[in-house]
């Protein structure tokens, strides 16, 4: 009887420590897809400080700015400052980007403003349709738009 309790307990232990492990793999595979089209500068400042907190916690943070927000992507674009983070929605998606966000641009913004993908800050790059649209249907991929 004691040899069978022991041996439920080891089962027992090896099943929480997968479990364990299991959940901080899928954590590690977390991939999230902020689409930011809002103009107002706290919008844009709380979507970055939320996906700067996603990355700290483990997640792939990829970043599509359309419309007005995808002027952040541009090197002369200035905005107010935020408190209480003291840092314009530019400084923010910078950060982040520094983390390792990928950051996009809408394939309609450069050609509705009459811009070139050269115009764009470094790293920024425009985004292809079908890959968004291929990024938002992966099941391991939660999109949050702001």
């Amino acid at each position: 009887m004691l040899h069978r309790t022991s041996a439920m307990k080891k089962r027992a232990m090896l099943a929480a420590s997968l479990a364990a492990i299991f959940s901080s793999a899928l954590l590690a595979e977390q991939q999230v897809l902020i689409n930011l089209a809002s103009a107002s500068g706290q919008t844009q400042g709380m979507a970055m400080v939320l996906a700067s907190q996603m990355q700290q916690q483990g997640a792939t943070v990829s970043v599509l700015l359309c419309d007005s927000a995808a002027d952040l992507a541009l090197p002369d674009h200035q905005a107010e400052m935020l408190k209480p983070m003291s840092a314009t929605p530019g400084q923010l998606l910078a950060k982040l980007r520094q983390g390792g966000a990928k950051v996009q641009v809408c394939a309609l913004y450069l050609p509705n403003k009459g811009l070139t993908a050269a115009d764009l800050l470094q790293g920024i790059t425009p985004a292809q349709p079908a890959d968004i649209a291929k990024q938002m249907l992966a099941p391991e991929v939660k999109v949050f738009s702001f």
